[in-house]
């Protein structure tokens, strides 16, 4: 005759274990966030002192030491600037040259991202790491060779010189983003379009890129922010002052007539990177979920 044996009831934790518990968890928690709130004031203090000053009179700008905010919030400051400089151009400038980046990167980003994910050769996880390499290459580093190589064929100043260079200063990275987005998608989905007749071509076009349009969408939106805020590529590469892009078209508000005009370059600098903040806060739901669905299998 056998006895059932039953399992002893687990003992319950003392009290003062769990309070600890507790309490070291509530300390954890303050401290994250204390660094979260370093980190976000660490950014966004410039932004909101540009804005300040973008509201100052100009004894406010040049006082020593200077107000941490204005006496009077001066919005005439941005009505001067949309009156009497040129800076709906720049913005139009920006706005031709990042719709023109967005197309060519994502031109090329697609099918290369899609070979490295799909087409599995000898030496792809090697070169898909050469591939993000490329990105650790600042612009400014080739940005000499690059002027006298477009000087010699005649694309300084124009709008083709500048988006070819911004295409290749992101496609490393977006290449790479998109190849681990598209690891993400099921090649059977693909496979089966080939089956039933299609080219390699056409299921992508037909059945990758839809589902992989969050991913797609996101690449577009990094490749416009980095194009919208490029500087030293125009800079170096445009002497027309009627083909500036914002980044650059600002510097144009600084005058040399002993003026001070530092509260409408900050003006102008909070209406530059006014388009970005709005796309950002809209998109970012998106944006971070393709990005946390792109690192997957990164």
């Amino acid at each position: 005759m056998t006895t059932a044996r039953t399992a002893p009831a687990p003992r319950a934790r003392p009290a003062s274990t769990t309070r600890r518990s507790r309490a070291r968890r509530r300390w954890q928690n303050a401290g994250l966030y204390v660094a979260m709130v370093v980190v976000v004031a660490l950014f966004a203090f410039p932004l909101l002192w540009v804005f300040s000053l973008s509201l100052r009179t100009p004894q406010e700008v040049v006082a020593t030491p200077p107000p941490l905010l204005p006496s009077e919030l001066r919005w005439e400051n941005y009505g001067h600037v949309l009156a009497t400089s040129d800076i709906g151009r720049y913005l139009l400038n920006s706005l031709i040259v990042v719709a023109g980046s967005v197309a060519g990167c994502l031109a090329v980003c697609v099918p290369a991202g899609y070979g490295l994910s799909r087409l599995r050769f000898r030496g792809s996880g090697v070169f898909s790491r050469l591939v993000l390499a490329c990105q650790l290459i600042s612009p400014v580093v080739l940005i000499v060779p690059v002027y006298r190589l477009f000087v010699s064929v005649g694309l300084i100043n124009n709008y083709f010189g500048m988006i070819l260079v911004y295409v290749a200063v992101t496609a490393p990275f977006l290449t790479w983003f998109l190849r681990n987005y598209l690891d993400s998608i099921p090649a059977q989905l693909d496979e089966a379009a080939m089956v039933d007749g299609a080219t390699r071509w056409r299921a992508l076009l037909t059945v990758v890129v839809p589902a992989a349009a969050p991913g797609i969408a996101s690449a577009a939106i990094v490749v416009a922010v980095l194009s919208w805020s490029q500087f030293v590529v125009p800079f170096v590469l445009v002497d027309d002052s009627n083909l500036y892009p914002v980044s650059v078209g600002v510097v144009n508000l600084q005058q040399t007539t002993g003026e001070v005009t530092l509260q409408y370059v900050a003006a102008g600098s909070i209406l530059a990177v006014a388009p970005v903040i709005v796309v950002f806060v809209v998109l970012q739901r998106y944006i971070v979920g393709a990005l946390t669905a792109g690192s997957i299998k990164g």
